[in-house]
């Protein structure tokens, strides 16, 4: 009798494991919908440096895509920089600019340091990430966890009551 007992209990647990393993522990696919895993890339800073969005795996990140001309992407990057100085060491802001849309690389640079901003700004000069997140409206934002994965999508500008409310929302 007791051999029966340990006999189902043991296969309750491996059917137990199996079905947590097929069902709640499904892998992530990358995409740039919310639950999938956002699509790594490498961009440059203003400062030449080289950045890769897996760096910041740990950390929560916003993803914001925008340009120098863009009147709603100059209403949030004074919120952008108050969110960034009270909450930049649990959320790092990632700016990416559409460099191929502007006048200059003169211009971003001039705008960043005109505007006293101290996040990280990296150059889409070719587009790809800015096209491979699908950007077809500016500002774009993506709301990543800290395990890559992508909570909230936002198409406009954002307030500073809104980036604290969707980055509390995030592990």
């Amino acid at each position: 009798m007791k051999k029966k007992i340990i006999a189902i209990a043991v296969l309750l647990v491996l059917g137990g494991y199996a079905l947590y393993q097929s069902v709640l522990n499904k892998p992530v696919t990358t995409g740039i919908e919310i639950g999938e895993a956002a699509p790594d890339f490498e961009l440059q800073l203003l400062n030449g440096d080289s950045v890769k969005l897996s760096s910041f795996q740990g950390k929560k990140v916003i993803l914001n895509f925008w340009a120098s001309w863009c009147g709603p992407c100059q209403a949030e990057m004074p919120e952008m920089q108050e969110f960034h100085e009270t909450y930049g060491d649990e959320t790092v802001i990632l700016a990416v600019n559409m460099t191929t849309t502007e006048k200059s690389l003169d211009t971003v640079t001039n705008y960043v340091s005109d505007k006293e901003l101290t996040f990280p700004v990296l150059l889409d000069e070719t587009n790809n990430v800015s096209t491979s997140y699908q950007v077809y409206s500016i500002p774009t934002s993506y709301y990543i966890d800290t395990e890559g994965v992508i909570r909230y999508k936002y198409i406009g500008a954002m307030s500073l009551d809104m980036m604290k409310s969707e980055t509390k929302k995030m592990n």
